[in-house]
């Protein structure tokens, strides 16, 4: 087998490539020197190719998509113009426009991708699940730090034009989470953000998330990046109590919070499977966050204007 990776654009497709060596031979595209550097030192026996087009070239089986957001749209069209499944790496989109973008391409074959946060496959969270009768409400506390961004790492992803900032990048997890609970009819119904620590942001360090299901049942999810420690808390409320699950790194956090499951289920699509998740569900979790990042940038700029 062999398995292309399209970029490497955050830190997911180094992890992904962990789990994929065992399964495949890889080969890489990637334009940044350091970035291809890296990860040439962690795999010596991958092939790197000088561009997509080379890459797709190379007869991959399948392809995992690690470019910045803006990009996605047109990489993503050349993969699957070739019939090839796709694994695209979290998120497909950050911004209303690049969700437009998006989708007609995705209308061509929704079966051959897979979008999704890896904490929809975590191990501990799979066999969570809630009678929705009993539901009143549900909410997911996303803690991870974005202090590297302060810092001025990747700053397309900071930025709420290009990459969503923390809202989105953040905020998907905890979306995800509740979407693969509770369906994909939900819509958002409020959102809101703030700088708290980290003034050297763009975006934001802190925020919150309020989203509706079509049968009444409210969801929140409260994204923290001022943090030490990297999880999420998930609740779901009845009137007996709450059930809650905790994912959290540990001692193996490629398996702890999915990573290594989620590729699993990739390759599985290129043994000839469908999108273990289906596009109406990336669709709902797309639409929420891109939706919270136009409503909170509004209410920012409501504030300045007063």
């Amino acid at each position: 087998m062999r398995i292309a990776l399209a970029g490497l654009a955050t830190t997911h497709p180094y992890a992904d490539a962990r789990t994929l060596r065992t399964h495949a031979d890889l080969v890489v595209w990637e334009e940044d020197p350091e970035r291809l550097a890296r990860f040439r030192a962690e795999h010596p026996q991958a092939t790197v190719v000088p561009d997509l087009a080379a890459l797709l070239a190379a007869r991959p089986d399948g392809v995992v998509l690690t470019v910045p957001t803006p990009r996605i749209p047109d990489a993503l069209a050349a993969v699957l113009e070739q019939d090839l499944p796709c694994f695209v790496n979290k998120p497909a989109a950050a911004t209303a426009a690049q969700l437009a973008a998006l989708e007609p391409v995705v209308a061509r074959a929704p079966h051959r991708v897979l979008s999704s946060s890896v904490l929809r496959f975590a191990p501990e969270f799979v066999p969570f699940c809630v009678d929705r009768a009993d539901v009143l409400a549900a909410r997911v506390t996303v803690r991870h730090s974005v202090e590297v961004w302060a810092g001025g790492y990747n700053p397309w992803q900071d930025d709420p034009d290009v990459g969503g900032g923390t809202l989105v990048t953040m905020g998907i997890h905890g979306v995800e989470l509740l979407v693969a609970l509770l369906g994909p009819a939900v819509r958002l119904v409020g959102a809101a953000a703030g700088i708290r620590r980290y003034r050297t942001l763009r975006s934001e360090d802190t925020g919150v998330l309020a989203l509706r299901w079509e049968d009444g049942i409210p969801g929140t999810v409260e994204v923290l990046g001022v943090t030490g420690a990297e999880s999420y808390h998930v609740t779901v409320l009845t009137a007996d109590g709450s059930r809650e699950v905790v994912l959290t790194g540990g001692a193996d956090a490629e398996l702890a919070l999915g990573y290594r499951a989620t590729i699993e289920a990739f390759l599985r699509m290129v043994d000839g499977a469908p999108s273990p998740v289906p596009w109406s569900e990336t669709r709902a979790v797309l639409g929420a966050v891109t939706a919270a990042r136009l409503t909170a940038t509004a209410l920012e700029s409501y504030g300045r204007d007063r």
